[in-house]
C-alpha cells in the first residue's frame, strides 16, 4: 500500500525576549545565598555564631581565618621584622622611555623628532615620562633632534649622519663642568689682605 508523505510541519522561529531590568537573572549556580549567622537556633549558625566556645579565635581580631593580624606569628618575630631593610625609593625619580636610533625609521622621514612625534610613531607613551635616545644600531637618515634626552653616543652619530641636536632636554641633577655654585676659596675675588 502506498504510503502518505506527511506534510512538513511548520516550526516557529524562537521568541527571542529583549533583555531588560524586568527579566535579568543570575546565570544557575553562579548565585549562592549568604550565610547569615547569629539567626536563631533553627539555623544551625545561632548563638555562637559557628564560633565554638571561648578561645582566641571566638574573639574579634584574632589570626586565624576571618579575623585581623594577618602577620602575626604566634609571638614569634615576624617575617617582616626579622628581615634587613636597607635604602629608600625616592619619591620623585624620573624614569625615562628608551628610544634606540635605529627605531627612528619608525617616525616618517622629515619630521622633527620632538617628544609628540615619538608619541605619534608609538615608539613612547606620550604622558608616561621623558623620552631617552641611546645609541644602540645606526642611523640611515639625518635627523633634527629637538627637547629630548640622548646618550652621547647617540648625539656622535647623529652629527655623523648629518642631522641636528637642538635644546637638549639635559639629565635632572646633572651640571656642566665648571658651572656649579662656587666654591669658598676658589673664586676669582680679591681676598682680604
Amino acid at each position: 500500500m502506498p504510503t502518505k508523505k506527511k506534510a512538513p510541519i511548520a516550526t516557529k522561529a524562537p521568541v527571542v525576549e529583549r533583555i531588560g531590568l524586568s527579566n535579568l537573572s543570575p546565570a544557575p549556580g553562579s548565585h549562592r545565598d549568604r550565610k547569615r549567622i547569629g539567626r536563631g537556633p533553627g539555623s544551625g549558625h545561632g548563638k555562637t555564631s559557628g564560633k565554638g566556645h571561648k578561645g582566641s579565635k571566638a574573639r574579634t581580631g584574632h589570626g586565624g581565618p576571618g579575623g585581623g593580624k594577618p602577620h602575626f606569628e604566634g609571638g614569634q618575630m615576624p617575617l617582616t621584622r626579622r628581615l634587613p631593610k636597607r635604602g629608600f625609593t625616592p619619591p620623585f625619580r624620573v624614569e625615562n622611555q628608551v628610544v634606540a636610533l635605529e627605531d627612528l625609521t619608525r617616525v616618517p622621514a622629515g619630521t622633527e623628532i620632538t617628544h609628540v612625534s615619538l608619541a605619534a610613531a608609538g615608539l613612547i607613551e606620550g604622558n608616561k615620562g621623558p623620552a631617552k635616545l641611546l645609541a644602540n644600531g645606526e642611523l640611515t637618515q639625518a635627523v633634527t633632534v629637538r627637547g629630548i634626552k640622548l646618550s652621547a653616543g647617540a648625539r656622535e652619530k647623529i652629527v655623523a649622519a648629518g642631522g641636528k641636536v637642538e635644546g637638549e632636554e639635559k639629565e635632572k641633577g646633572s651640571r656642566e663642568k665648571g658651572k656649579g655654585p662656587a666654591q669658598k676659596g676658589k673664586g676669582t675675588e680679591a681676598t682680604e689682605a
